[in-house]
């Protein structure tokens, strides 16, 4: 997986016709291998292609002569990629301007942050050759009534509450710091989620 943090590449990485290739090159294909799977002409493939390799998302993999002709088999840098808050910096979801912990808009900002700093951790953590130390849980429970959400809602703060005072060591000199993120949504069917 990639993240994308700068703008333009982001820019280039939403076009319809960039999205597909990217989709098809999960496996190396040349421009002329790719036009026949998408219906477009070469030259217009071929260019595509400039613009995503200009943005890292597509990387050159081998180069093989055919005649008088040098064909480029080019491969897509991550599986999936993801589009980072840090690409709209101006406009980056911004939890402390409305820190309302029952606003779904507060939610969404929450995550936002959240996709950004682990974008960056995977980045810097990719160019020191390094993992990064991550845990989530996820999971659906499904509540009987209102008072029930609520009740676990206060249940799960008191739990979380404890065990960050349990854990939490300000004056650890080499400690480093954690953001804890935890969150209780409606359901989206998967099939509303997916889009079919």
């Amino acid at each position: 997986m990639a993240v994308i943090e700068d703008p333009a590449a982001a820019e280039v990485s939403l076009d319809p016709i960039r999205a597909r290739l990217l989709a098809e090159l999960a496996e190396p294909a040349s421009a002329t291998m790719l036009a026949a799977r998408v219906d477009l002409p070469r030259q217009k493939v071929n260019y595509h292609l400039r613009a995503l390799e200009a943005h890292g998302l597509v990387e050159l993999v081998e180069e093989r002569r055919k005649g008088n002709v040098t064909e480029r088999m080019m491969r897509a840098t991550a599986s999936s990629y993801v589009i980072s808050p840090a690409a709209l910096a101006a406009v980056q979801p911004d939890p402390a301007q409305s820190p309302d912990r029952l606003s779904a808009r507060w939610l969404l900002a929450v995550a936002g942050r959240l996709v950004r700093d682990v974008g960056l951790l995977i980045t810097g953590a990719a160019k020191a050759k390094q993992r990064v130390a991550t845990f989530a849980l996820d999971g659906e429970v499904r509540f009987a009534s209102p008072a029930d959400r609520a009740a676990f809602a206060e249940e799960l703060t008191t739990a979380i509450t404890t065990l960050v005072g349990k854990y939490h060591d300000e004056a650890a000199e080499k400690g480093r710091g954690y953001r804890v993120v935890v969150a209780v949504h409606p359901s989206i069917p998967e099939e509303t989620a997916s889009g079919a």
